[in-house]
């Protein structure tokens, strides 16, 4: 088995991270230093001041996104701090270039009080044409998201919209498979956090256009004590805000009895939770979609014994892997190609579609393209800024 730990160790040494800046102009000559810089850079300051639009013509703020992390909820290692949430930041960055030609900024903050995050935010947002909120813990990544809402630019939580709309697109593409629909789906979440949450209520529609979004029949989220419900006493607002639009019948009990009857598992939580027994309590042919990292809720070779009709993981050694890779450089390449105030509910269900229909021929082992298909993000960036303009939140380049 390949050790990518210690390659991963010396990779990172030998090249000092992964993330560096290059310029877009020659230096080579006076004229070169006259145009770039002093005096010529004068006239285009005085340009941006008349006319602050012009901004995304002529400045980097067309096409660079702020990547923000207080490393409070990296990965699966938890609260890390700021510092060592860099390497995912820098990756984040270069995934964002690889895949979309967007320049992904990496920024840690040293401070995990909201208030500060937003108004470091607020702070940095005329240099940038979007903003990534990356590994910042629930509750607070859905406060912090929520009063950037008014910036004029897109601000969107990752953890949160990026992993529910990567497995809706998985969950329309399984359904296609199994010839199960999604209204008449009984899916159960393991993990109540911001991942937990974004899926729930992108599944139920909850805020979403009826007329495009198709819920789910019900949803039973668990977290580390069992099914969330009314009975409990234990709950935080967050949590009990969950039943207004999950758990429609009052069920209590434990996550093994959540899954009886159930025909999908939704697992953003932590690795070897659930038993072959555990799926056959499930309904015939259940989806398990199992997205712990790096050992998921149940590892796909017991799902498949114990009867499950397709199995995806987070991660890339097994078929199906439900990675936020194929979502976020398209949902920003499209938010930037129009302009866009925010990133709209449409223009996630919009995303959803394109990433489901990127499989023409869905099957068990691939209800999801590959992570490495460079056409999928733009195909996510095309659909993406059409929604942010019928929506009216999104116009097309003066020049095109």
């Amino acid at each position: 088995m390949t050790d990518y730990d210690s390659q991963s160790l010396q990779l990172h040494k030998q090249l000092r991270g992964k993330w560096e800046i290059h310029s877009r102009v020659p230096l080579k000559s006076r004229d070169d230093l006259s145009r770039a810089y002093t005096p010529g850079v004068a006239a285009v300051c005085e340009a941006i001041a008349i006319n602050p639009a012009a901004a995304y013509e002529m400045t980097m703020k067309g096409n660079s996104v702020a990547i923000v992390s207080d490393g409070s909820a990296v990965l699966g290692l938890g609260n890390i701090g700021a510092r060592a949430a860099l390497p995912v930041m820098e990756g984040k960055a270069i995934l964002f270039k690889a895949f979309a030609d967007i320049d992904g900024v990496p920024l840690v903050v040293d401070t995990q009080d909201s208030q500060a995050i937003i108004n470091t935010v607020r702070a940095i947002a005329p240099t940038f044409g979007g903003i990534n909120l990356e590994d910042i813990a629930a509750p607070a990544c859905f406060e912090i998201e929520d009063a950037l809402q008014d910036l004029g630019i897109p601000v969107f939580h990752d953890d949160q919209h990026g992993t529910a709309i990567v497995l809706l697109a998985a969950l329309i593409n399984a359904s296609k498979v199994t010839g199960k629909p999604l209204e008449e789906m009984k899916v159960v979440i393991n993990g109540a956090g911001a991942a937990g949450t974004a899926i729930a209520k992108l599944l139920r529609c909850v805020g979403h256009d009826p007329s495009v979004c198709m819920p789910v029949k019900d949803i039973l989220i668990c977290d580390s004590r069992g099914i969330i419900s009314a009975d409990r006493d234990d709950l935080t607002d967050a949590k009990r805000q969950l039943l207004v639009f999950a758990n429609q019948q009052g069920v209590a009990g434990s996550l093994q009895d959540a899954l009886v009857g159930a025909d999908v598992f939704i697992g953003v939580s932590k690795g070897n939770l659930l038993t072959a027994d555990d799926i056959r309590t499930m309904n015939r042919d259940p989806i398990i979609l199992a997205m712990a990292n790096p050992i998921p809720e149940i590892m796909p070779d017991l799902a498949h014994e114990a009867g499950a009709a397709v199995v995806g993981t987070g991660r890339s050694d097994f078929p199906n892997q439900v990675n936020n890779v194929l979502v976020f450089p398209g949902i920003f390449r499209g938010a930037l190609d129009a302009a866009a105030a925010r990133i709209s509910e449409s223009m996630k269900i919009a995303a959803a579609h394109a990433l489901a229909d990127a499989v023409s021929q869905p099957s068990a082992e691939a209800i999801l393209p590959d992570p490495l298909d460079h056409s999928v993000a733009y195909l996510i960036a095309a659909a993406v800024k059409a929604a942010a303009i019928a929506e009216g939140i999104g116009h097309e380049p003066a020049d095109s």
